[in-house]
């Protein structure tokens, strides 16, 4: 987590205290790609790549983790986005300074709380932004689900990482314009808790007609009814010709 995370808030913290000279949104939407295929190399041979809360949670409720794990994981992830971060204030805290002149704000002309943080487009209302956050996350789970599944046309193996790097970078392309697509609440809660103690205060938690919460719980939800979806429409009516056969000897036998 902490991995990916410094990829991608550094490449918001370039963007905007570049003031568009060294990279634009596009910048952001690759970064945080490549971001999340290097987290997932990295954690894969211990967690089997859990950078996402919503989807840790998501296994767990599924009867996929213990506890312990899903503790384990959860308490990764925070603290790997939370020291992601510290890590990027702290590079790029003297051009942080020089924009901002020492006032760092969550709206206005200078805003740099949106480099740690999600928020929300001002045209954009609560139900549209808790909808998209759950529409992008839905998609997620979907493209995570297609890219593991063995049974169905799944990624090569060692191909994933960077396919769902991919699977990333084009939420971000797509849906990205709202929210800032958090889809994780591990990639956007953390840091806003940093940005409340480092010195924008406890106004990232009252911005956007608090907003923060959505970020948190549509996640969760995207990803249970994403797993439900491809459950109903994709996996019920994938079964291996194997296990079809065996169905059908069965009933076979029991008719006898």
């Amino acid at each position: 987590s902490l991995f990916a995370q410094v990829f991608g808030l550094s490449s918001v913290a370039q963007v905007v205290l570049g003031k568009g000279l060294t990279g634009q949104y596009l910048s952001i939407n690759l970064a945080f790609g490549i971001g999340v295929t290097l987290g997932i190399h990295a954690s894969g041979g211990i967690s089997g790549g859990h950078l996402n809360a919503a989807i840790t949670i998501m296994e767990w409720a599924l009867g996929k983790l213990d506890w312990r794990h899903l503790s384990a994981y959860l308490i990764g992830q925070f603290l790997g986005s939370f020291l992601a971060a510290a890590t990027v204030f702290a590079l790029y805290y003297d051009s942080l300074y020089d924009y901002t002149g020492g006032n760092f704000t969550v709206t206005g002309p200078t805003a740099t709380a949106l480099i740690f943080s999600t928020y929300p487009s001002p045209t954009i209302s609560l139900p549209g932004a808790f909808f998209t956050e759950f529409t992008a996350t839905v998609m997620l789970v979907l493209g995570v689900q297609v890219i593991h599944d063995e049974r169905n046309n799944a990624a090569l193996k060692g191909t994933q990482p960077l396919i769902t790097g991919i699977l990333v970078l084009g939420i971000g392309l797509g849906m990205g314009m709202n929210t800032g697509y958090a889809i994780n609440p591990s990639r956007d809660l953390p840091p806003r808790i940093f940005t409340a103690i480092a010195g924008w205060g406890t106004e990232v938690f009252t911005a956007g007609k608090y907003w923060w919460w959505i970020p948190v719980i549509a996640p969760i939800l995207g990803c249970f009814f994403g797993s439900l979806i491809y459950k109903l429409l994709i996996d019920f009516h994938n079964q291996p010709e194997e296990e079809i056969e065996k169905k059908t000897e069965q009933t076979d036998v029991e008719t006898s």
